[in-house]
């Protein structure tokens, strides 16, 4: 018998499942778990995975897919069928369509649109395929039987709860944020923690700019913010692929008045951290294992298993990582399985 699932589009490793791979140290953000093995880890029949994501254009996105490969080709049955990863949404579509053609057992998808591969994932939960849905979610949560989702509101409550125990002891203190993408719900979503949490020590956003989540665009938007900044005591950038761009400008400038926190955690950012080398001084996880933990749930759904560390024996219908910080007084616990931008 051949059990296939479909994964379409993702980020990492489930961290509810630490207990269900071969090599469950290996994975996930760096924050521990528990490694044991359990039955779940003993070969059952073979599972195909189709995998699509959007394009590899930047360093997390990348490790999203990379990540899910390595899950997959840590259990010998599973068999990861990978589309080419697309930022068409009519792409996607097809890649799905194709999935559910050749009678896939589950899908996991990161879509490059939420709303837009709803209707896609909704095809595919009616024809009885379940749908791991992966970061971006869907508008209807019928469309997917598990959705893995980072903590983007956390993660601007772990940068703004930093920020006021550096600076909460400044009322008049100028904190200014590099955002992303402010038309995606996941900028909205990590502005609003940002400002939550800033409230609680007094602070508020001075000065806030909004780039594309590219090293050209976080420059250009920096170079323009620290020209309307005279006077910053702190930073938060939203993503660490566009913060090259973000400290390539502040260098330029020749500015270092004040400290810089980074967001989603790949190697570059925190080998800085590490060295003490840039105002860069801390940034907030935003796991790159999200799809590897897809691959890793649809293989136990499509073989009617559930966590081994839950007593529910069904798998959960949605699983948030968590958004912690690294400083250099952390940063060699989750450095190994950072990402690369």
């Amino acid at each position: 018998m051949t059990t296939t699932v479909a994964v379409v589009g993702a980020a990492a490793l489930v961290t509810g499942c630490t207990g269900n791979t071969p090599e469950a140290s290996e994975s996930g953000s760096g924050s521990g778990g528990n490694n044991a093995a359990s039955s779940n880890d003993d070969p059952g029949d073979t599972v195909v995975i189709g995998f699509s994501a959007p394009a590899a254009d930047h360093g997390w996105m990348a490790q999203i897919t990379a990540a899910a490969q390595a899950e997959a080709d840590r259990y010998e049955d599973i068999d990861l069928r990978v589309a080419e990863g697309t930022n068409d949404v009519s792409a996607q579509i097809a890649q799905v369509e194709t999935f559910i053609n050749d009678g896939v057992d589950a899908i996991v998808l990161l879509p490059f649109d939420g709303d837009a591969m709803t209707p896609i994932a909704l095809e595919a939960m009616q024809a009885g395929i379940p749908v791991i849905n992966v970061d971006r979610e869907f508008s209807d949560p019928n469309a997917a039987r598990v959705t893995v989702l980072g903590d983007n509101y956390g993660m601007g409550i772990s940068a703004g709860q930093y920020i006021c125990s550096e600076l909460g002891d400044q009322p008049d203190a100028v904190v200014a944020e590099v955002a992303g993408i402010d038309s995606l719900p996941l900028t909205q979503e990590r502005s609003q923690g940002f400002a939550d949490a800033l409230a609680e020590c007094g602070l508020d956003v001075d000065n806030r700019v909004a780039a594309e989540f590219t090293v050209e665009s976080g420059e250009e938007v920096t170079a323009n913010l620290l020209q309307a900044a005279p006077q910053i005591d702190a930073i938060w950038n939203h993503d660490d692929d566009q913060g090259i761009g973000v400290l390539a400008a502040i260098t330029n400038a020749g500015r270092d008045e004040f400290f810089m926190v980074g967001g989603a955690g790949s190697a570059n950012a925190m080998r800085s951290i590490q060295a003490g080398d840039s105002v860069l001084q801390a940034t907030v996880i935003y796991p790159a294992s999200q799809a590897a933990d897809g691959v890793r749930l649809a293989r136990l759904l499509a073989q009617d298993k559930g966590l081994s560390d839950l007593t529910d024996v069904e798998v959960p219908r949605q699983i948030t990582l968590s958004a912690p910080v690294v400083t250099a007084d952390n940063v060699d616990q989750y450095i190994d399985s950072a990402f690369e931008s």
